[in-house]
């Protein structure tokens, strides 16, 4: 199984916005109360806008990880997803089964969109089930790339086999 993702991506965003945070943290002479809490609400505001970048960032690399793949053939529909389970780092977790409908063992590229309880795209992994039989099923397992506020639900945005 292959997993693409990009946990580094999102590491570096989320050290850059604890980063940011980390110098409004104490007044000076100069600084109002509501000075300081203009200057958190900006950089949390900032450090929101950057979480919804790692997401467009971590879709668009699902796109071109799509756009590698000669010959595929849509494969949504031969595609289930088991209910998401959140592990105890917080991860979420879900069993992606392919059924191989084809007449020779195939693979199979699967997108699994995390969202929130609001609708919210929260991460976008991309999975390999790798040469399963004709006429049989392959597992694989979609990981968040990292961990997950309140419930979250899981979607197979786009399936391939090839």
């Amino acid at each position: 199984m292959t997993r693409w993702t990009t946990p580094a991506l999102l590491a570096a965003l989320a050290l850059t916005g604890l980063t940011g945070l980390t110098g409004l943290t104490a007044c000076s002479d100069g600084d109002s109360p509501s000075s300081v809490a203009s200057k958190v609400a900006s950089a949390a505001s900032s450090a929101a806008s950057r979480a919804g970048d790692a997401v467009s960032s971590a879709t668009a690399e699902a796109g071109r990880r799509f756009d590698d793949i000669k010959n595929g053939v849509d494969a949504k529909d031969d595609v289930r997803l088991s209910s998401p389970t959140t592990a105890a780092d917080g991860r979420t977790t879900v069993e992606v089964t392919a059924t191989n409908r084809a007449d020779s063992a195939k693979s199979f590229a699967v997108q699994v969109d995390f969202t929130g309880q609001d609708g919210k795209l929260l991460d976008v992994v991309v999975v390999t089930v790798s040469d399963v039989p004709a006429g049989g099923t392959g597992r694989a397992t979609a990981r968040s790339t990292h961990a997950l506020s309140g419930k979250a639900t899981a979607k197979v945005s786009r399936a391939v086999r090839y």
